[in-house]
């Protein structure tokens, strides 16, 4: 009698803690909740690649920024903007300084090992922003890669790994701001700036100084731009992926992408 009574105190027992967990409220994942309860989406970018994220007067603006912002109203939270620099992207990311990573960033095999991104948009290949005077001098990849060519690169990026593994010959010199290269070039102080389509053809209808050189043979194969996400929370994950789908379906990133890409 006593073995079975125990039998049926631990059965109940089971069953109540059962019938507890079920009862429990569900629960996202710690980056997901914080987000939630805070109603902020901290948003990392260089604000310095036109036209995805570009900061002026304390301002962002641009095709990511637009839609990164209309992720975040479909969650129902406010952006908050962090600034960040291409070399220290990746590790502030990491380093919990934001949530997702936007500005116009390439989606590689090296990023995907350590953190999550976005489905891609953009397809771009890397081109050379050049002088509109010069542009005859640069028809083919190698003739970029000469002594007598003055290349300027940003610090951090896959522009710069571009140049440093292919244009080792030319003249390769730093600067950080990459939105002041583009003047750098049209100014004579240097020949040729690594970027992709989208920036190219931006700078060369803003200014005529300037061409957008190898946008039918682009110097790279194609590629995507992606949002970046630590990979952290699984729960986060699903949401800005769904939250992205559902941009997509409603035609928002495509208005986008017609607003800021063509």
């Amino acid at each position: 009698m006593f073995q079975k009574k125990t039998k049926v105190l631990a059965a109940m027992a089971v069953g109540a803690t059962a019938v507890a967990a079920l009862s429990l409220p569900a629960q996202a994942g710690p980056r997901l909740d914080a987000i939630m309860q805070a109603k902020v989406l901290r948003v990392g970018t260089p604000g310095d690649y036109r036209p995805f994220a570009m900061k002026a007067d304390g301002k962002y603006a641009g095709h990511d920024i637009e839609v990164v912002e209309a992720m975040a109203k479909e969650m129902g939270v406010k952006v908050e903007y962090v600034d960040t620099t291409w070399p220290k992207l990746m590790q502030d990311l990491q380093d919990n300084k934001f949530d997702v990573a936007v500005g116009g960033i390439t989606r590689n095999v090296a990023r995907l090992s350590k953190v999550q991104m976005l489905p891609g948009y953009a397809p771009f290949g890397k081109v050379a922003l050049v002088r509109a005077a010069d542009k005859d001098k640069f028809t083919t990849p190698e003739s970029l890669n000469q002594a007598s060519v003055r290349v300027i690169k940003n610090p951090g990026g896959t522009n710069e790994a571009y140049v440093l593994q292919n244009l080792k010959d030319a003249q390769v010199s730093t600067h950080d701001k990459n939105a002041e290269i583009p003047g750098l070039i049209a100014e004579g102080k240097g020949d040729a700036m690594i970027t992709e389509t989208y920036e190219a053809l931006h700078y060369s209808k803003a200014d005529p100084r300037l061409f957008a050189a190898y946008l039918d043979k682009p110097l790279t194969p194609v590629n995507q731009l992606g949002f970046m996400l630590p990979v952290d929370d699984a729960d986060y994950q699903r949401v800005m992926q769904f939250t992205w789908d559902v941009l997509a379906l409603r035609g928002v990133l495509q208005q986008e992408a017609q607003k800021w890409l063509k």
